[in-house]
């Protein structure tokens, strides 16, 4: 059953993020206010593999304050490309310019909340341009082999949503 949306006012808004209150009506009749998140640009991640393994960052996520691996993402900008923004966060956060982009899936991580969109890619190969360009974005960039990185999903240090979708679906459909 559809919901009926009666109009959102904006509570915060930056270049990143924006928070709504929606007033929603169920189809009982029902009516109240609905926090949302509204992401002004997508994001794109991607799985990078090669005769070494997956291309991962080590990174530490001060929100959670956990420690990790992930695969290269970020937002998408204005206009971009879906694949050459994907390849760029490549890029910028690993040094590794990544192969020929293979569109894996989008999804909604939190479509109950947030109508943020995550769209996922693979590349079969990558080139070492040289040190990640944003330096910030991690500890340290390694190629995990695939047991490896099994085991890591395994014990929890694989645990943001993005990557563990990622890499699930890689490992489901034959890509890792």
């Amino acid at each position: 059953m559809r919901w009926r949306v009666h109009g959102e006012t904006a509570i915060y808004d930056s270049p990143w993020v924006g928070l709504r209150l929606a007033d929603v009506e169920l189809p009982d009749g029902r009516r109240f206010d609905h926090h949302v998140v509204r992401m002004p640009l997508p994001a794109a991640g991607v799985v990078v593999t090669g005769a070494d393994g997956v291309l991962l960052l080590w990174r530490h996520r001060f929100v959670t304050d956990t420690w990790g691996w992930e695969i290269p993402a970020g937002r998408v900008e204005a206009g971009e490309d879906l694949a050459a923004g994907a390849a760029r966060e490549v890029l910028e956060e690993t040094g590794w310019q990544p192969g020929p982009l293979q569109p894996l899936t989008s999804y909604h991580p939190s479509n109950g909340l947030s109508d943020q969109t995550f769209h996922l890619f693979k590349a079969d190969s990558a080139t070492r341009v040289g040190p990640p360009t944003d330096w910030t974005e991690s500890e340290r960039v390694e190629w995990l082999p695939v047991e490896r990185l099994r085991h890591e999903m395994q014990v929890g240090k694989v645990s943001d949503g993005l990557s563990l979708t990622a890499l699930c679906w890689c490992l489901a459909f034959g890509h890792l």
